[in-house]
């Protein structure tokens, strides 16, 4: 992965760390935590600007949350209240977790997205209720910028302060990434063990436009 990575940054430039950070959020295999040290190393050895590596880096992962929007955006809340009636079990949902949920993100959305950026796996997905929730799309891109920005200056950091000895970044922060998506696996295994439905499907919700 680590040699995909640098022949895609030494043939594109800062070019490639946005496109390598646009597909880490499309792709989740891809890790940030990998992409922007190295980077930073590349920065201190002089074959980049760091302003640039940072600027790429953000700006990539910014695009990368935009189609998560949008498919939130598009599935709406009463459509995903439909889904989670029929297949709650595998969504680990029941139509009242997506109005708790709903409740939720309305009262918290805004920290819940910037901070959720600094996090592995759930900066990817908090896009999704971002868009459910209707949030502006102005204020979800500033508030995914601080967040993105800030994930990526402190990775792109590690690696220009480690300089030759960047991969000691990936030697901790990779293995913590593991560790969270492991117990988000886990956590999705035991939801779908002990769910049980709290509502029945409303046969007689009217069909109108989602929201």
């Amino acid at each position: 992965m680590d040699v995909f990575v640098k022949s895609l940054m030494d043939s594109l430039g800062v070019f490639g760390i946005a496109l390598l950070m646009f597909l880490e959020n499309i792709f989740p295999p891809i890790p940030s935590e990998l992409i922007m040290p190295l980077a930073g190393y590349q920065a201190a050895g002089g074959q980049m600007s760091m302003v640039a590596v940072i600027l790429a880096g953000t700006v990539g992962s910014l695009a990368g949350v935009i189609p998560w929007y949008y498919a939130g955006k598009l599935i709406g809340r009463r459509r995903l209240k439909r889904l989670a009636a029929r297949h709650g079990r595998w969504l680990t949902l029941s139509p009242s977790d997506v109005d708790s949920a709903d409740g939720w993100f309305r009262r918290h959305g805004y920290s819940a997205v910037l901070f959720g950026r600094l996090i592995p796996t759930v900066r990817t997905l908090i896009s999704v209720p971002a868009g459910i929730a209707k949030m502006s799309l102005l204020v979800f891109l500033v508030l995914s910028a601080i967040g993105s920005a800030v994930w990526t200056s402190l990775l792109a950091g590690a690696g220009y302060l480690l300089g030759q000895n960047y991969e000691v970044v990936e030697a901790y922060v990779g293995p913590v990434s593991n560790v969270v998506l492991g117990l988000i696996v886990i956590f999705y295994i035991y939801r779908v063990i002990t769910f049980e439905a709290k509502d029945e499907p409303d046969a007689s919700e009217p069909s109108q436009a989602e929201g």
